[in-house]
């Protein structure tokens, strides 16, 4: 079995060269063998998975956080090797979707051991997301979180300033949204478009029950103003998007989003694009195949 991880150095803590040492040494300890590299940067990223899966690994393996699975995913698709998930990023919203635990050691156990199970895919303009893409408020606040934050709790309090940074100004946007049902037209400061559906309320919410669902998640959210988003978005974390009216739910398979802008930020997976409107997202059932508990 070759086993080819690439391994993201500036994830989480950013610990990449014991980190390396430390997967080398899990999987020695059970009597396997792999390959590591270490890339820095989506295309980095991509051209080590190239390398490698050119040199013919059997399964290749994400260490990091949700953009360096992102990125990887994208190597797999179409392919009949399955993709690894080390969670070594500061969220690990696709991992933990999936059920792979957080602790390395149970981590590689779930790349030697798990089942490989095909889950699904979006799209957006071409680019692949696992979890999300979204428009508005939350494209400013992680471009500014970049640009500001650091690791750990730094990254958490540059992210709680840029929200508030982006909030004091006017966060909203004219956006229609056409699914091949209906057409949508709202002002608002967030549109978010989920790989299959998520938990919307309590202390499950930002999590998703099932990534094999074939559908996409498309939220709007229709506030009036920074004291109306505020409290939307106390109602949906108490009470739940289905049970707030100003915040509409679409299931679809495929959806485009259109703004008077020709090109607007876009977050993916927690990192940020600037594409060109409309955006066209779709969802990719079963496009790539994860090991999993």
């Amino acid at each position: 079995m070759s086993i080819a991880v690439i391994l993201n150095p500036a994830s989480g803590s950013g610990t990449g060269e014991s980190a390396a040492q430390e997967i080398t040494q899990l999987f020695a300890a059970r009597g396997a063998e792999c390959t590591i590299a270490l890339a820095r940067g989506a295309e980095a990223l991509r051209e080590a998975a190239a390398d490698a899966l050119r040199g013919g690994c059997r399964i290749l393996v994400a260490g990091g956080g949700d953009g360096t699975v992102n990125a990887l995913a994208g190597a797999v698709i179409g392919r009949d090797v399955p993709l690894g998930v080390l969670p070594l990023g500061t969220l690990n919203h696709f991992a933990k979707d999936l059920g792979i635990p957080l602790e390395l050691a149970a981590a590689v156990g779930v790349v030697l051991d798990g089942r490989v199970q095909a889950v699904d895919v979006g799209e957006v303009n071409g680019h692949i997301f696992l979890n999300n893409c979204s428009i508005g408020v939350y494209p400013r606040i992680v471009e500014l979180r970049n640009r500001y934050g650091g690791r750990g709790l730094a990254k958490w309090a540059a992210a709680l300033w840029a929200s508030l940074v982006v909030l004091r100004r006017r966060p909203f946007l004219a956006v229609r949204i056409e699914t091949p049902g209906q057409a949508v037209v709202r002002r608002s400061p967030f549109v978010f478009v989920g790989n299959n559906e998520y938990r919307m309320a309590g202390l499950q919410a930002a999590s998703r029950e099932s990534l094999t669902g074939g559908r996409l998640a498309v939220y709007v959210m229709n506030a009036s103003g920074r004291p109306g988003l505020l409290r939307l978005a106390w109602q949906v974390f108490g009470r739940g998007a289905d049970r707030v009216s100003e915040l509409d739910l679409l299931l679809v398979e495929e959806v485009a989003i259109e703004t008077r802008r020709r090109v607007l930020p876009v977050a993916i997976d927690g990192e940020v694009l600037v594409l060109p409107s409309p955006l066209r997202c779709r969802s990719l059932p079963g496009a790539v195949r994860v090991t999993v508990p």
